[in-house]
This record gives C-alpha cells, sequence and structure tokens, in this order.
C-alpha cells in the first residue's frame, strides 16, 4: 500500500479560548486528489494554514513523506514541497503573466557583474507551462488583470507545479467562476494528479468535488465527520454532511417536509 505524502494527526489549533480545530486527522497519498469539504466556519481555513505553515499546530503532530515536520513560516513548507493557491491568488493584475509566473524565482544571466533577469527564458517556460495546462497566451507581456478567473488559476497551478510542487492545495479555486472556467480548473487538478502530485481541494461545493475526487472528508465546527473513497458515498450524502446531518434531519421533521 502507498504510503501517505503527508499526514495530519489530531491536529487542534486554538486562538485563545476559542477551538478552531478539535483534532483534525487527514492525509493525503501521491496522486490523489482528497477533498475537503465544508460550509463557511467549518475550519476549512485554518486547517489548510496550519498545513501550510501560516498557523503553527496547538497540538497534534504532521508527518511529510514519513517525517515529523514543524513548519514555522510558510516558506518552510513552500521548501518542502507544498504550495497552496489561494482564493486571492497573490498575484499583481498590472505585472505581466510571466513576471507574476516568476515571483520571487526569477531566472538571472549574468554579464561579469552584472545580473539581470533571463527575460528570454521567463517568457518561453511561462508559454510553454500554461500551453501544457490549456491556456493559449497572445504574449507572456500579457497583463495578467486581462485574463478570466479561471485563466489566473491555470497560471498560480502551473507555477506551483513547474516549481517542484508535491503537494497542491487549492482553496476554494472554482468558487467565483461560470462553467467553463470552472471546467477548465477541474480538468487541470485531473492534469496535476496525473503527474503524481497530490491534491487538496478545498470546496463547498459537492459537484465540484466529486468531479475529480478520490476521497472526501468533511469538516463541521473544527472537527471531521469522517472521510470516503469515491462510490463509497453518493452527492446527496455528502451534502447532507455538510449542511448538518441530523441537525438537517430534525428540522425537516419539525417543519412536516423538506427543507
Amino acid at each position: 500500500m502507498t504510503a501517505p505524502l503527508i499526514e495530519m494527526q489530531d491536529i487542534e489549533k486554538h486562538f485563545g479560548a476559542v477551538i478552531a480545530l478539535g483534532g483534525v486527522s487527514f492525509d493525503v497519498l501521491p496522486g490523489e486528489c482528497h477533498c475537503l469539504l465544508g460550509d463557511n466556519g467549518a475550519g476549512k481555513s485554518t486547517f489548510i494554514k496550519t498545513m501550510s505553515g501560516v498557523h503553527k499546530p496547538s497540538k497534534g503532530t504532521i508527518l511529510f513523506e514519513g517525517k515529523e515536520m514543524r513548519f514555522d513560516s510558510p516558506r518552510d513548507s513552500m521548501n518542502a514541497g507544498i504550495a497552496t493557491v489561494y482564493q486571492d491568488l497573490a498575484m499583481i493584475p498590472l505585472m505581466s503573466v510571466a513576471r507574476n509566473f516568476w515571483m520571487g524565482n526569477e531566472p538571472i544571466k549574468k554579464f561579469g557583474p552584472i545580473s539581470i533577469m533571463d527575460f528570454k527564458k521567463a517568457n518561453e517556460v511561462t508559454m510553454s507551462e500554461m500551453k501544457k495546462m490549456g491556456i493559449n497566451l497572445r504574449e507572456p507581456g500579457q497583463a495578467v488583470g486581462t485574463l478570466s478567473g479561471g485563466e489566473r488559476q491555470t497560471v498560480a497551478i502551473a507555477r506551483a507545479v513547474y516549481f517542484g510542487a508535491k503537494l497542491l492545495i487549492l482553496d476554494e479555486p472554482t468558487s467565483a467562476l461560470g462553467v467553463r472556467q470552472t471546467a477548465n480548473v477541474l480538468a487541470n487538478i485531473d492534469k496535476v494528479r496525473a503527474q503524481g502530485i497530490a491534491v487538496v481541494f478545498i470546496t463547498h461545493n459537492v459537484r465540484h468535488a466529486m468531479a475529480v475526487g478520490d476521497r472526501f472528508t468533511v469538516l463541521n465546527r473544527g472537527k471531521t465527520l469522517g472521510t470516503a473513497k469515491r462510490g463509497e458515498i453518493t452527492p446527496e450524502e455528502l451534502q447532507d454532511m455538510m449542511a448538518g446531518g441530523q441537525e438537517l434531519a430534525t428540522l425537516e421533521g419539525s417543519l412536516g417536509g423538506t427543507v
């Protein structure tokens, strides 16, 4: 059996008296898309920020490639091979696609004591990597702000893959996209997974999760309600778990019908 790439064991995160995570366990296999579902306030954001080094867990253990890890910053997790694409994408709209793609990792060429950015390499790689993801740019100098939301998501995903991500965390990547853009992002998740890269797909959209997920874990109020493999659970059952399960059934009964 394949060993997990990352294991989060009994993770707790406290903010003063507030318990944001109450003992969450979660793992992802290489080449697997593990969907983390939950409504707003379920603890999804806190959990992925703990996984990616933004927050230190109050309790619990993080194992990455079988070794216990203590991430002091997001840079530590990035160096280990964990890339997180947040909803805001951390891009500068007025800058070119190529500059955004290479931000913080600019290729350099030297002329004696002088170092400058290798724009030729940057442009060629940007165009090539975007094409692999199904996006044909007009030119690498095109401003990121002229791209659609789905295309910007693709820039962020392509950037993470190119720079060697072993685990890609996607935070609600389809939440503000139209149907066609959503389909492109989901197709890119499939492409990434096919390269052996593990994917954590955070979403509250069951249909999107079912389209690409191998396993599904539901978070509710900082705790997991369970994990199921593809084929073991229906979309309706997943939706019911996210909506509160027994609480929803009780509400339906009291109203004498379907909520």
